[in-house]
């Protein structure tokens, strides 16, 4: 999958707000360029977390395990419910550090828990290729965001 074709997927749907960073918007300049996916609220307002985020380059000595630099890079980012995570991986969210070594989070189409927020129950792959994979977890955190107060 590409980026524009993981913005599509929300693109018409009235419960997600999908923000291309970029300057004017109030984003941080480290941020444009970056895709965040929030759901909206009862008002229609975007909720103040995203539900998945797309990166496209290193945040220097914050996020760059993934080594987005290297070129025609992306990163997928989705909150998964612990539940969902266990799925994907075979442990809870909690239990990240002691299995993180088993993960290169350089690694192309192959998922792995956030460098960053895989405690927090955040899942990451970089080029997805499996279409129906990325869409089904995109719509779980979709769903699960839409159900916060």
């Amino acid at each position: 999958m590409t980026q524009d074709e993981i913005r599509t997927l929300f693109a018409a749907d009235p419960t997600v707000h999908v923000q291309l960073a970029a300057q004017g918007d109030g984003s941080p300049e480290l941020a444009w360029g970056d895709t965040f996916c929030f759901t909206r609220d009862a008002h229609g307002a975007p909720r103040k977390m995203p539900f998945a985020t797309i990166v496209i380059k290193d945040y220097p000595g914050f996020d760059d395990a993934s080594q987005l630099n290297r070129g025609g890079l992306f990163r997928l980012n989705i909150e998964l419910a612990p539940d969902a995570f266990a799925e994907l991986f075979g442990f809870a969210p909690r239990d990240c550090a002691e299995h993180q070594a088993r993960f290169d989070a350089t690694a192309i189409d192959r998922w792995f828990p956030h460098p960053a927020y895989g405690t927090h129950g955040w899942a990451s792959i970089i080029n997805p290729s499996d279409a129906s994979r990325v869409e089904s977890l995109l719509r779980r955190a979709r769903d699960r965001s839409s159900k916060r107060g």
